[in-house]
């Protein structure tokens, strides 16, 4: 048996997300030691590898909640297993092509942007919810 901070180190989850984990129902609490102390086992520290490679992943806690479920029921179809797999590319295909948008947004307003010693600034414009301006162009010191 190791403490948390063992547990930690073993599963590459940080002692305070495997509390929160804990605390939230993701996983079983802990055993504890007669003093309070939470105790974990073989056991405890694969099923936290397996949530920090979900994690790693990118799939949300309430997916990881399924898929931990999954991985215990040896009945289940790997299809179930498959189309979460699916979704979660779908959702990651998804936050990727807003990141990509996101990059060319920025990109296009700091060319925008002469950053000189001026206080015009289309990057805050944009921010504040005015239309970026091209009237900062021109880089002037």
């Amino acid at each position: 048996m190791m403490n948390i901070g063992e547990a930690a180190r073993e599963s590459g989850v940080s002692a305070k997300m495997i509390r929160y984990y804990e605390e939230t129902g993701l996983i079983p609490p802990a055993g504890r030691t007669g003093s309070g102390y939470r105790t974990y086992g073989p056991k405890e520290v694969q099923v936290l590898r397996f949530v920090r490679r979900a994690r790693d992943l990118g799939f949300p806690m309430e997916k990881v909640a399924d898929l931990l479920a999954l991985w215990r029921d040896r009945d289940r179809a790997s299809a179930d297993v498959k189309r979460l797999a699916e979704d979660q590319i779908e959702a990651l295909e998804t936050r990727i092509r807003e990141m990509v948008e996101m990059k060319a947004t920025l990109e296009h307003l700091a060319h925008a942007c002469a950053g000189n010693a001026r206080p015009d600034c289309p990057i805050l414009d944009d921010l504040g919810g005015k239309a970026a301006t091209t009237h900062c162009n021109t880089k002037t010191n």
